[in-house]
C-alpha cells in the first residue's frame, strides 16, 4: 500500500508559492539572460540554462500541489532538489567559476536563501501532514 499525504493547506500553499516563484525566476533568467549578464556578472548561458531548467520543475511542483493526495516521495524529491539548488548556488559563488558583480552575489545569495526556505517549509509541511492509506 502506497502512503499518501492528505495535502493540508499549508503544504499546498508552500508548494504553489514554490512553483510560482520558480516559474517567474525561470522566465526572468531564461528570457532575460542577455540583459541580466552585465548587471549580475553571470554568464548569459548559465542564466539561460538555469532559467530553462526551472520551468519544468515549476510545472511538476504545481502538479504535485494541486493533487488532493500527494505521494510522500514526490514532496521529498522537491525538498531534495530545492536543497541541492541552494547548496549548488553557494558553491557556484565560492568555486571561482564565475565573477559576479555585487548585484550578482546578492541575486545568487537571495535566491539560494528563498529556495532553502521553501525546502524547509516543505519539510515541515510534509512531516506534519497526516498519512492516509491509498485506495486499492
Amino acid at each position: 500500500m502506497t502512503k499518501l499525504i492528505s495535502s493540508p493547506n499549508f503544504l499546498r500553499n508552500v508548494l504553489l508559492a514554490d512553483a510560482a516563484t520558480s516559474a517567474a525566476c525561470g522566465l526572468l533568467m531564461g528570457a532575460g539572460a542577455g540583459m541580466l549578464e552585465p548587471l549580475l556578472g553571470l554568464p548569459a548561458a548559465l542564466l539561460r540554462a538555469a532559467g530553462i531548467a526551472l520551468l519544468p520543475f515549476a510545472a511538476i511542483v504545481a502538479v504535485i500541489a494541486t493533487r488532493v493526495h500527494v505521494v510522500r516521495p514526490a514532496v521529498w524529491a522537491v525538498i531534495v532538489l530545492n536543497a541541492a539548488w541552494a547548496v549548488e548556488s553557494v558553491l557556484l559563488l565560492v568555486s571561482g567559476w564565475v565573477a559576479p558583480t555585487p548585484f550578482g552575489y546578492a541575486f545568487v545569495v537571495a535566491q539560494a536563501a528563498v529556495v532553502a526556505a521553501f525546502a524547509e517549509l516543505e519539510f515541515f509541511g510534509v512531516r506534519r501532514a497526516a498519512p492516509v492509506a491509498a485506495s486499492a
